[in-house]
C-alpha cells in the first residue's frame, strides 16, 4: 500500500502531552498518510489545557469532553482507550497515532500492534521505555527545537557512554554484515526500525549517518554507486 493513501487516526491525550511542538506531530504523521481522525481527551472546562485550545481550532481536531470525577482517577485514560478500540473493529485506519506519556496505554498499543497495525508515539523525555518500545516508532517532542528542526548536541553529549544504544547500534550492523565487517546503511536503519521503535532522531541528528559518525565507534563510508556503508571499528 502506497504511504500517501494510507489513513491515519489521532488520538491525544492532552492530560499527558505539551501542546508546544505540535506541528511537529502533524509533519510526521504526513509522511505516513492522510489524517481521517482527529481526537483530543481532557477536561476542557478547566484553565489546565488553554494552551491546546489553539490547537484544537488549527488543525481541525475535536475535543473530548471528560470529567474529573474522582480525584487521583484518570477517565480520559479510558474514554481514548474505549474509543481507540471502536475504531480498529469499526473504521478502516491503517496507522494509530497516541500523543501521550503515559504507560497506561502500553496495553492498548501492544493491541493495536499485535492486529498489524502501525503504531506512531509521541511523547516527553518521561515517558516509560515500556511504552516507547511497544510503538512501532516513538519521538519525543523535546528534540524538536522552535523552528521544527531536530537540535544537534554538542560534542559533549555522552553517545558512548550510552550502552543500550551503542549495543543495539552494533547489533544491526553485524546483522546487516555483507562481507569484511560493512553492512549496508539503509538495511541497518531498516533493521533498527524493525526491532523497535528506534529513531535517531531521538539522539539528535537528522540522519543515522550523523548519529554513526557522532559516536566514533564506527566508519562510515560511501561506494562508488552512491550507497552509504557502516562498520564496526572493532571488527
Amino acid at each position: 500500500m502506497e504511504l500517501d493513501r494510507r489513513t491515519i487516526a489521532l488520538f491525544i491525550d492532552a492530560d499527558n502531552a505539551p501542546a508546544g511542538q505540535f506541528d511537529r506531530v502533524i509533519s510526521e504523521l504526513a509522511k505516513f498518510g492522510v489524517l481521517s481522525i482527529r481526537k483530543a481527551y481532557g477536561n476542557w472546562n478547566g484553565s489546565r489545557l488553554n494552551s491546546w485550545i489553539d490547537i484544537l481550532h488549527e488543525y481541525a481536531i475535536q475535543p473530548i469532553q471528560q470529567f474529573d470525577l474522582t480525584k487521583g482517577k484518570n477517565a480520559t485514560d479510558m474514554a481514548m482507550t474505549i474509543d481507540v478500540m471502536d475504531v480498529l473493529y469499526a473504521k478502516n485506519i491503517d496507522v494509530f497515532c497516541i500523543v501521550s506519556s503515559d504507560c497506561d496505554f502500553t496495553p492498548l498499543v501492544t493491541r493495536l500492534v499485535s492486529d498489524g497495525k502501525e503504531v506512531i508515539g509521541f511523547g516527553e523525555r518521561k515517558a516509560p521505555d515500556v511504552f516507547v518500545n511497544a510503538c512501532s516508532k516513538f519521538l519525543y517532542l523535546e528534540e524538536c527545537s522552535k523552528d521544527g528542526s531536530t537540535a544537534v548536541p554538542s560534542k559533549s553529549d555522552p553517545l558512548k557512554g550510552n550502552s543500550k544504544l551503542i549495543k543495539t547500534l552494533r547489533n544491526a550492523v553485524e546483522a546487516c554484515d555483507e562481507g569484511e565487517g560493512w553492512a549496508p546503511l539503509a538495511g541497518v536503519g531498516s533493521h533498527l526500525i524493525n526491532q523497535g521503535s528506534f529513531d535517531q532522531r531521538n539522539f539528535g541528528f537528522k540522519k543515522l549517518s550523523d548519529l554513526f559518525k557522532a559516536i566514533d565507534l564506527f566508519d562510515v563510508k560511501k561506494s562508488n554507486s552512491g550507497l552509504s556503508w557502516v562498520k564496526d571499528i572493532r571488527s
